[in-house]
């Protein structure tokens, strides 16, 4: 079983002069679910390398037994610093992929060619393509059958209008999560702000937001296992 995670490489967010980056539990949290069930996982970047994480996602209150786990986890921490260049990926390599957040696919995941490519691909083999949160931002360029948005008529959730304007950066970002699956086409639901929700559509699997992350892998999971039922 083998498992592509696709992380952001971009690091600022917008003109605000913040960082951002990788939200570290979104990685942490699905890293786990997969190292635990026997997955070899792949990590890769549209620059390869070392992926920036947001600093808000390794303060205190953000920790979780996932993240520090993977902190003290030194196979892990390796894996990070060198994550595999995108475009070198072998996209029939792998028997799923899956995109953490953060904000950082906001702008460099939503818009890259061999990220749009590999979900094509992925997606057309019946094989898991999952995003949790930010990470849904990978699925905007997305194509499914006959050219159409992939999202285009499925159920799906990502990162909602109401927790973006709570975070405080409704401004700042390129785009809303909500709004750019709606104009797709998505069947947009969501949970209450902050709360786990994750929705299952054939194979597109999507994550509302950080607490969705480790539903969101089991989700794949069961697909790989041949026991999910699609919605």
């Amino acid at each position: 079983m083998k498992i592509l995670m696709v992380l952001t490489s971009h690091g600022q967010l917008g003109e605000t002069g913040k960082a951002t980056g990788l939200w570290l539990e979104e990685l942490a949290a699905p890293y786990y679910v997969f190292k635990d069930a026997g997955a070899d996982i792949t990590l890769a970047s549209p620059a390869g390398g070392q992926p920036p994480v947001d600093p808000n996602s390794e303060q205190s209150n953000s920790q979780t037994e996932a993240t520090r786990r993977f902190r003290a986890d030194s196979a892990a921490m390796q894996a990070l610093a060198h994550t595999h260049k995108l475009a070198e990926i072998d996209r029939e390599a792998f028997d799923a992929v899956f995109y953490p957040g953060g904000h950082g696919p906001l702008w460099d995941l939503a818009g890259n060619e061999d990220s749009r490519l590999l979900i094509d691909a992925v997606y057309a083999a019946g094989k898991p393509v999952a995003a949790v949160c930010h990470g849904v931002a990978a699925l905007r360029d997305a194509l499914g059958p006959f050219g159409l948005p992939l999202v285009r008529g499925k159920a799906v959730t990502g990162f909602s209008d109401s927790e973006e304007k709570a975070a405080g950066l409704a401004d700042a970002v390129p785009f809303l999560v909500e709004d750019m699956l709606k104009e797709n086409g998505g069947e947009y639901s969501r949970a209450a702000d902050w709360q786990a929700h994750v929705v299952v559509s054939g194979n597109l699997i999507t994550g509302q937001n950080p607490a969705s992350s480790t539903a969101a892998a089991e989700a794949v999971l069961q697909q790989l296992r041949g026991t999910a039922k699609a919605v």
